[in-house]
């Protein structure tokens, strides 16, 4: 519960930072709500923080994309400030530290991990993305 509020809050704070209109700032916030309480879900599952956050990724990718053709606006609208609260800030940071620190083995460990991470969610995206893009064309040539 806490988790979700938080993801929502963080979500609804960029997308008034990046100067969404109103009614559509609610969407992009409760979209990351979505995506921050299902990662925290698979989490808990015992899966590793990669699934959870291919998996979370992809579905606000889709959220994203369905919202974006209903409100007739971008997709990125929603998707950025719906992945706030996805990006794995803490492992960027503690790269850094231990860089500055002089532990260059754990720096390793911590960017390879936060590399790992942000490919998760970039896979996520550009699969749910290919696909509504394929699924467009089709039904755009069926008629």
């Amino acid at each position: 519960m806490f988790n979700g509020m938080m993801s929502f809050f963080a979500s609804l704070g960029f997308a008034i930072l990046f100067n969404i209109r109103k009614e559509k700032m609610i969407y992009a916030a409760f979209i990351g709500m979505i995506g921050g309480v299902l990662y925290y879900m698979v989490m808990n599952y015992g899966y590793s923080e990669v699934f959870a956050l291919f998996i979370s990724s992809a579905v606000v990718s889709l959220l994203s994309d369905i919202a974006a053709r209903v409100l007739k606006c971008p997709q990125t609208t929603f998707l950025i400030c719906a992945l706030i609260p996805l990006v794995p800030g803490g492992t960027m940071y503690y790269t850094v530290l231990r860089l500055v620190e002089g532990d260059n083995l754990m720096a390793l460990n911590y960017g390879l991990n936060t590399i790992f991470n942000a490919c998760s969610i970039v896979i996520g995206c550009i699969l749910v993305s290919g696909i509504m893009k394929a699924y467009s064309k089709i039904r755009k040539y069926l008629g």
